[in-house]
């Protein structure tokens, strides 16, 4: 069997030293977070023909740049080795072709707590540790327990009261102990420390344990192969404790030092409203987090007050590299769940749905630009007891913004929103004709308008098919798009306008291009307002894809 080795250097001290078995801090200064050092310069040349010839199913495939000594000690039932899906429709609604998403909802457990799991229970096994304790928000306990019992260690899990039960029920089916505790996450911590410390257990450590780490740089790994060896340009995740983006940066580093990739990404760490302390601390300017006390969220996951040393490592990265901290409330996390649910077929939990919620932030700011590659890390699969997200109440107390654009002048074409123009012109559509010439443009804009409602609709892909469907089926509005190839849209609105049978149907105009100040006032008056291609991602498109709209204003 395989025989590895590496180094643990203390970035505190500088202290450098081989590794022979499980240590949990620096031998010289005592600091508690130790790195990983590899033979870089011997493992650079060969490591991509090592690759070649390793199946794409695990994150074993990387077994030099994992820190276990022994092959026979590896536990693993195939974590890692998750595709990278480039999200189409998505990006066409928001107009950034260029967003993938990385499922981690592929791992055995259905998150990407999978990796953790498996190289941390591997230095157990290693180490001969036979009984250990953990506190955990739930994924990292189930993620555990499976590996537990397939090495056969036994776990103790110090849970959160906020844990779904029926998230505790599957820890215990693994033959895990579990010990619910009604405190924070932060105090829960402590409960388990303090029990490991009584019974003489091992601990696991979370983000302190150079495992947990390492796991995460193997999303790095995968990505930068799936991408053609390089990163992204925006590496995306929701964070709790920020284990994920503090590995996954480490493992971008680490290529980039073996000249594997020419560039290191921009991070973004995403929180929830109510559990925010690195998105506040930062833009308070803070070199150390400042923690919530009490965490306001239904979204129980991610509601780790004190993130501890992962705040100032990640602080430190968007600072010199760039990249955000952001925020979203509970209900822009669930809108983003139900919207990546019914446009690209991927339904996850609410704590992953936040980094999609995110990216909807970063992008109507103007903080992505058009074209940059990002990825968004897809952390774990929906629960079926997250019963809140159904529930009648929740739905009907969502407050949306509604914000009109005032009516314009003789001389202005109004800019709105697909739905906030379906929303204005209700009473009067019941059909709706759209005339395109890009098959996926036309699938995007059927998809808003049967999430809004019971429309019927037609399509034609060009000026010519549409004037005649136009005609032969007089629908309510037509949607249509000014540049196309032989009748473009101008010539077919001019044609409308001089037939007296369909003069009078709205039509809301849809271009890609710049138009001139010419080509707004001869638009200005013959349509209902224009919708700029790669613009279809407001407020109420995303209500509508969840189909929301008509309950908050109903």
């Amino acid at each position: 069997m395989g025989k590895n080795h590496f180094w643990l250097k203390c970035p505190q001290c500088g202290h450098r030293f081989l590794y022979k078995g499980l240590v949990t801090a620096c031998p010289r200064c005592s600091h508690a977070w130790l790195d990983v050092e590899y033979d870089y310069d011997a493992l650079a040349p060969r490591l991509r023909q090592l690759l070649e010839s390793r199946p794409f199913t695990s994150m074993w495939r990387y077994r030099e740049l994992l820190p276990v000594l022994h092959d026979e000690n590896i536990v693993t039932m195939g974590e890692g080795g998750t595709p990278l899906l480039h999200s189409q429709h998505l990006g066409m609604m928001l107009g950034h072709p260029y967003i993938y998403v990385k499922d981690e909802r592929q791992g055995p457990t259905g998150s990407f707590k999978d990796r953790q799991a498996s190289l941390a229970i591997s230095l157990m096994k290693e180490n001969g540790i036979t009984e250990g304790v953990l506190a955990s928000t739930g994924n990292v306990a189930i993620s555990y327990s499976a590996y537990s019992a397939l090495a056969g260690i036994k776990l103790w899990a110090f849970v959160t009261s906020t844990v779904p039960a029926d998230k505790m029920r599957e820890v215990a089916l693994y033959g895990t102990e579990v010990i619910k505790v009604t405190a924070t996450y932060d105090q829960t911590k402590e409960v388990a420390a303090r029990f490991a410390q009584h019974k003489g257990l091992y601990l696991d450590r979370g983000i302190r344990a150079f495992a947990s780490r390492q796991s995460m740089k193997t999303i790095a790994y995968e990505i930068a192969e799936q991408l053609g060896w390089r990163a992204p340009d925006w590496y995306i995740q929701a964070v709790s404790g920020g284990l994920g983006p503090v590995g996954v940066w480490q493992g971008f580093e680490e290529l980039y030092r073996m000249g594997l990739i020419p560039n290191l990404p921009k991070l973004a760490s995403i929180q929830v409203t109510g559990c925010a302390p690195m998105v506040h601390s930062f833009r308070k300017g803070l070199a150390e987090v400042e923690p919530v006390l009490n965490p306001q969220t239904l979204i129980a996951t991610v509601a780790t007050g004190n993130p501890g040393p992962a705040y100032p490592f990640l602080r430190r990265v968007v600072l010199e590299h760039g990249g955000a901290f952001e925020e979203v409330t509970d209900e822009e996390a669930f809108r983003a769940m139900r919207v990546m649910a019914r446009m690209e077929g991927l339904s996850m939990e609410p704590a992953a749905a936040m980094a999609f919620a995110g990216l909807f932030k970063l992008i109507q700011k103007g903080i992505i630009r058009k074209d940059e590659i990002v990825v968004v890390n897809c952390s774990g699969h929906t629960f079926p007891v997250e019963k809140h997200l159904l529930d009648e109440e929740w739905v009907h107390s969502l407050e949306l913004p509604s914000e009109m654009v005032a009516e314009p002048g003789p001389a202005v074409l109004k800019e709105e929103g697909l739905l906030a123009s379906l929303e204005r012109l209700d009473d009067r559509v019941r059909s709706v004709a759209i005339i395109d010439d890009e098959p996926d443009a036309v699938r995007l804009l059927r998809r808003i308008i049967q999430a809004k409602g019971g429309y019927q609709i037609y399509e034609a892909y060009d000026g010519r098919q549409g004037l005649q469907l136009i005609r032969e089926k007089r629908p309510d509005l037509v949607l249509l798009d000014l540049m196309m190839p032989g009748m473009d849209g101008f010539a077919v609105l001019t044609a409308m306008k001089e037939d007296p049978q369909i003069a009078t149907i709205p039509v809301i105009v849809i271009t890609a291009k710049d138009l001139t100040a010419q080509e707004r006032r001869w638009l200005s008056g013959k349509v209902e307002s224009l919708l700029q291609k790669g613009s279809y991602m407001d407020l109420d498109a995303l209500d509508a894809l969840v189909g929301e709209l008509s309950t908050a204003v109903g």
